[in-house]
């Protein structure tokens, strides 16, 4: 996939996901099981949009914070901790920080990651007190 050609952080973003979507269909019918698009990386924000052709799968690993997976086209099943979830187009989810998970989808999906990434006591204090 091409680098990153839009602003992904400042005070302000908007996005068409029809549009932002396209691009990942594109990129995928160019060949590959999966691509991502990073829309946001602000802070401790991350939001992309995943896609997967169909057989496709993100394998075992884990998010350095709480995500989110909202499907925006097709299905994925999503395994964590041992259950199965399938979402279809429309569902939202939820995890844990650190748990680890994985996506597969049959048919083919586009969704929405969003990552909220913890920060260590170091980031969170103010820079004078971490230098101490």
């Amino acid at each position: 996939m091409s680098p990153v050609k839009h602003p992904v952080s400042g005070a302000a973003l908007s996005f068409s996901l029809e549009d932002e979507m396209g691009i990942v269909r594109e990129t995928l019918g160019a060949g590959g099981e999966r691509t991502a698009r990073t829309l946001v990386k602000e802070g401790p924000l991350r939001a992309m949009l995943v896609g997967l052709n169909a057989g496709g799968t993100l394998k075992p690993h884990r998010a350095d914070g709480p995500i989110t997976v909202h499907v925006l086209e097709g299905a994925i099943e999503f395994e964590a901790e041992g259950r199965r979830w399938p979402l279809a187009t429309g569902s939202l989810f939820a995890l844990d920080n650190r748990i680890t998970h994985s996506v597969t989808s049959a048919g083919g999906a586009i969704f929405l990651l969003t990552v909220a990434v913890a920060q260590t006591r170091s980031q969170t204090l103010a820079p004078d007190a971490a230098a101490e």
